[in-house]
């Protein structure tokens, strides 16, 4: 009995042994007796460890961030490779989906789906979320249906996006159908010229603020024109786009007069758009995604020097003095900070948080107020979306006020 009982005592020192040595760090080098000396004197050091195991901290973690190319919108594929650099491969997986996505939403979903399929990803942002995001997501979901995703900017129904994604974020649209007609009479408009086209006017929140937008113009005495475009994922392409607009603003100058407002839905829109209104000596209150990067260096010709990279006052100021010296003081306005960048690199760092189990849950408002607070270093207004009567508790709208060039 007593050779069984040490039998038993010898086999389980022997586990014992085995696992202690499986803890130790791989190494061809003898160890000194004062580094045996310290693994011996280390219990804080283990206990530490243990700690921010204990907290949720999880080393492995990755992002993967999809945004447009950038012939569609250079600021938000910049947005994403800022968070590359800021992180590192090991940390952010970024992606694009195609220039023309209506027609090939198949990509859209394989390209989502690959960011899936790494272990590592917990949490994924995609902006802008063009159609065919909801089926994206839901895709990835049928891998696994632990990763938080952010949307950015949807182009899907209020309905469908935010059964899908976590969290979403869009700019108050709404609220844009005031205050940029408001912008525009301040800046000495008496027409306001909206450029879309069917598609977008299929969303419903964009078919919204057109609509409000004619009846607050009608309010503060602007005249309302509801101008149609090319669809930039049609047939023409977005050169075919850009080129009407070169065309038909000088058209519409002539027939109302400089002091007319132009506003597009569409972002490939904004360069010639900015170029054309300036040239023409019109208004232009806003891009359609407000931004100080958002058309305004390309139209203009600023370069933008490597040690002034991501230097937003550098953009602004050198916005101010170009517009200056042509004439148009006055009659150009954005939004302080690029509202799509925000998504994708205060969505990141919200994203992180999450990841480090800094967050009540997928949905935490306060952390998401404080992460776009310290992108912008101004004021945000971020409001839960309400539509038709129905409040979306994943469905944020942001509002920020204009700067005037």
């Amino acid at each position: 009995m007593f050779k069984k009982i040490l039998s038993i005592l010898l086999v389980l020192m022997l586990v014992v042994g085995l696992a202690a040595c499986g803890q130790q760090p791989a190494s061809n080098e003898e160890q000194t007796p004062a580094e045996e000396n310290n693994e011996q004197e280390a219990p804080e050091e283990e206990s530490s460890e243990e700690t921010a195991s204990d907290s949720g901290k999880d080393e492995k973690w990755k992002i993967g961030i999809m945004t447009g190319t950038v012939v569609q919108n250079e600021e938000e594929y910049n947005a994403a490779q800022n968070v590359l650099k800021e992180y590192g491969e090991e940390h952010i997986i970024t992606m694009t989906y195609p220039p023309k996505f209506m027609d090939e939403q198949e990509t859209t979903i394989a390209n989502v789906t690959s960011m899936a399929a790494d272990t590592d990803v917990k949490a994924i942002v995609i902006c802008q979320a063009v159609p065919g995001t909801s089926a994206a997501i839901d895709k990835a979901k049928e891998i696994r249906d632990d990763i938080l995703f952010i949307a950015g900017t949807p182009g899907e129904n209020p309905d469908d996006i935010s059964a899908k994604a976590d969290l979403v974020l869009q700019m108050d649209e709404l609220a844009m159908g005031k205050t940029v007609p408001e912008q525009a009479k301040k800046q000495g408009a008496k027409v306001f010229i909206h450029y879309s086209f069917p598609r977008h006017m299929s969303y419903p929140l964009l078919a919204a603020r057109r609509d409000i937008m004619e009846e607050h113009c009608a309010e503060i005495d602007l005249e309302f024109v509801d101008a149609s475009a090319p669809d930039p994922t049609g047939d023409a392409g977005v050169s075919g786009a850009q080129q009407f607009i070169l065309e038909d603003v000088p058209r519409m100058i002539e027939k109302y007069g400089k002091d007319t407002a132009f506003f597009s839905t569409n972002c490939s829109m904004q360069v010639p758009l900015i170029s054309a209104v300036l040239q023409g000596g019109a208004i232009y209150p806003q891009p359609c995604c407000p931004s100080p990067y958002h058309g305004f260096p390309s139209a203009l010709g600023i370069e933008i020097p490597d040690e002034k990279k991501g230097d937003i006052d550098y953009v602004i100021e050198e916005t101010r003095r170009i517009i200056k010296e042509k004439g148009g003081e006055g009659r150009f306005s954005t939004w302080p900070v690029p509202v799509n960048m925000m998504y994708i690199e205060a969505g990141a760092e919200y994203a992180k948080a999450y990841i480090e189990g800094e967050t009540e849950g997928k949905v935490d408002l306060e952390v998401l107020k404080a992460k776009f607070k310290e992108y912008a270093e101004t004021d945000v207004q971020v409001n839960m979306l309400e539509e038709g009567g129905k409040k979306y508790d994943n469905y944020f709208t942001v509002l920020i006020d204009f700067i005037n060039y």
